[in-house]
């Protein structure tokens, strides 16, 4: 059975259920000394039969969801765990590192370390340079090409073909020597696909750029002003990671803050964490990826809810990682899984629609 069907099964089969049938009891999320108000379901003045009946049915059947947690306003409505997770859990965020990343890029930017998307990667990173495939055009790619992951190096992470796709690129001593390397397929700003070395060389600019690692980089201008604390990174590979390669392991509460950055136009706690002008930029679209939206390593995804058309910008990692924030909502959505490289992580994406936006965008 396919992804799809078994979204829809379980979205059939929790609109099955009435008020009075469900064991799920809902409970305000804890106040904590982490810099984030809770609020509750109650005094939103929704109706939350379908909530009770998501939860209900996450509390009994099998499913791989790991956490869901709901901002509205400000505050978390909702925070629910699973499988053994907890608020105090980090999670393996997988590809929402690279929007962050692309958060990183706009304060590199803003403090100087880098000058501007539109130089070229040759200006910050002379070494390592091509030795192989060698062609000029290769000079011309920039920074906004990495951002929007137009290089036109053949590097797909979604075509096993592709001799810069990531399990490939994971084997290899030299990450940053075989990604130079790699043939033009395509003029440099031509066509999108999907590459996991864009992000890394993003973060190793910014790295160089600064003199600081990516991680502490990001301790110092990003996670400090946001009141994160509880973030490592690391890597699923067997071999030693570069650390501009590594991935961010976070808990859903700071994934949350993340997101409220989003909409709070780069502030937090009133401090200009990042320009604004630069998540507009990285929330625009810019490029496409397979037919969807893509802008400076976010995901710009329509959602259709009767005749309206919801925009959401999305981070998103393989096993149902995902920074999901509305803006004219209001509104963050954060999840976290373990479907991984399976259809089962899309679950997210249906319990939105079908579940968030009849429940809020009714709200008083």
């Amino acid at each position: 059975m396919n992804g799809k069907a078994i979204i829809t099964i379980f979205i059939v089969l929790i609109s099955t259920l009435t008020y009075g049938q469900q064991a799920y009891q809902y409970s305000q999320p804890t106040q904590l000394q982490d810099g984030w108000e809770t609020g509750s379901l109650q005094s939103l003045e929704v109706d939350s039969t379908l909530i009770y009946a998501l939860f209900n049915k996450l509390q009994i059947e099998e499913h791989k969801v790991h956490s869901v947690l709901l901002v509205k306003h400000g505050k978390i409505i909702i925070e629910e765990y699973f499988g053994g997770n907890s608020v105090e859990v980090s999670h393996d965020l997988r590809s929402v590192t690279k929007s962050i990343i692309s958060i990183l890029m706009g304060i590199a930017i803003d403090k100087g370390f880098v000058g501007s998307v539109d130089d070229p990667i040759s200006k910050y990173i002379e070494k390592p340079g091509p030795n192989k495939n060698l062609d000029d055009r290769k000079k011309s790619i920039t920074i906004k090409h990495l951002l929007t992951m137009s290089t036109g190096l053949d590097c797909n992470d979604w075509d096993k073909k592709s001799k810069g796709q990531e399990d490939k690129i994971y084997k290899k001593d030299d990450w940053l020597q075989y990604f130079m390397d790699l043939p033009l397929v395509n003029e440099p700003g031509a066509v999108s696909n999907y590459c996991t070395m864009c992000a890394v060389m993003t973060a190793e600019i910014i790295s160089r750029t600064s003199g600081m690692t990516i991680d502490e980089f990001a301790k110092q201008y990003l996670f400090i002003p946001l009141g994160i604390t509880t973030v490592n990174w690391g890597h699923t590979s067997n071999k030693v990671v570069m650390p501009s390669g590594k991935r961010l392991y976070m808990t859903a509460r700071d994934m949350a803050k993340i997101g409220q950055l989003l909409l709070n136009n780069g502030t937090w706690n009133e401090e200009q964490i990042v320009p604004d002008e630069w998540l507009r930029q990285s929330t625009t679209s810019r490029t496409k990826i397979t037919g969807m939206d893509y802008g400076y390593l976010w995901w710009i995804i329509p959602f259709k809810v009767n005749d309206k058309t919801i925009k959401a910008y999305a981070a998103t990692g393989n096993g149902g990682q995902y920074i999901m924030v509305f803006p004219e909502s209001d509104m963050v959505a954060v999840f976290t899984g373990g479907a991984y490289n399976s259809q089962d992580d899309k679950l997210p994406f249906a319990i939105v629609k079908d579940i968030f936006f009849p429940t809020f965008l009714g709200e008083k």
